[in-house]
């Protein structure tokens, strides 16, 4: 590592990340040219259709998808957002729609049948509640990041000039995914994209509740926001991945301590304080065998729901840095 290696890095500000982009933690042997892209969202189409980034923060489910279809990059085990999908289905109050399986016959509203939040709930719903997620018609307003993704029949297109905000105001769903990844916004996150009015009850009122217990009987934490680097980078300098996960992993330990000392307060330090009720006191577990319960259970999925063309091993979506 006599000279640096220039890496283009687009992840998100999280207050776990803020010392990593800022530069206060750098990635030993890495000069780091740090991309901003808002919404993140769109810096996944654009790592998935153009490999633009070396090193992206990521949705795993697109990851998931785009490494199946051969896509030339690696996800490391570190994940910078997590939390529970048992909230965050929203319902209309006339709709008549009290359990899971009173979807089915329905339309139900989410931004890509691919969204990650929507493949997590759908895990729940079909694992959980014995939702048959086929007989359910799953209405989508924006493209698939990844463009080789063959959607399943009962999957739709909203009808042109109309958003997901709108047909759920209208009765036209019975439910949808509330924030990004339904009806808490209207447009693409490559143009147009604007939040949204999205105030409906959740399926469940008691999902806090059925959250701490599904985690206390799985040990399914879902995960989302993966670090994911060029095979070319890796192929070249395999010690980069080893670099990137120390650099994540402090700036993990000192916002931690920020937390312990009551020094965090935004609202995001505020979620992972409560989620910490649930999981323990490190709300973002990083490495591979802290995970492999949530990796393999996403994979499954993922292939049950039609996203993957084939089953997918741990060792072609990961590299263990620790190893």
């Amino acid at each position: 590592m006599a000279s640096k290696v220039h890496l283009k890095i687009a992840i998100a500000e999280h207050p776990h990340t803020s010392a990593i982009r800022n530069g206060s933690i750098p990635i030993e042997g890495v000069d780091a040219e740090f991309v901003t892209v808002q919404p993140q969202i769109g810096a996944f189409r654009r790592m998935v259709r153009d490999v633009e980034f070396d090193v992206c923060e990521i949705a795993p489910t697109t990851y998931i998808i785009a490494r199946a279809y051969g896509a030339p990059f690696v996800a490391l085990p570190i994940f910078v957002v997590r939390r529970f999908h048992h909230a965050g289905l929203l319902v209309r109050p006339d709709a008549g729609i009290h359990t899971p399986k009173d979807l089915e016959g329905k339309k139900v509203g989410v931004r890509a049948y691919s969204v990650t939040t929507g493949v997590w709930t759908r895990q729940v719903l079909i694992d959980e509640f014995g939702l048959d997620s086929s007989k359910v018609t799953w209405v989508v307003d924006d493209e698939e990041h990844v463009t080789q993704l063959k959607l399943p029949g009962n999957v739709v297109h909203a009808p042109a000039g109309t958003s997901l905000n709108e047909m759920m105001a209208k009765g036209e769903l019975v439910a949808g995914f509330a924030a990004a990844a339904g009806i808490g916004r209207t447009g693409a996150p490559t143009g147009g994209w604007k939040e949204a009015e999205a105030d409906y009850p959740d399926l469940f009122p008691n999902a806090a509740t059925l959250e701490a217990e599904y985690f206390a009987r799985t040990g399914i934490y879902p995960m989302h926001g993966t670090i994911v680097v060029k095979d070319s980078v890796l192929a070249e300098n395999p010690w980069v991945a080893k670099s990137i996960y120390k650099a994540f992993d402090q700036a993990k330990k000192e916002w931690l301590a920020k937390l312990d000392a009551g020094q965090a307060t935004s609202a995001g330090d505020k979620k992972y304080l409560e989620l910490r009720k649930i999981v323990g006191h490190d709300p973002l577990p990083y490495g591979l065998q802290e995970n492999l319960k949530t990796i393999e259970a996403l994979e499954a999925t993922a292939f049950k729901q039609n996203l993957t063309p084939r089953r997918m091993a741990i060792n072609e979506l990961f590299v263990d840095p620790q190893a």
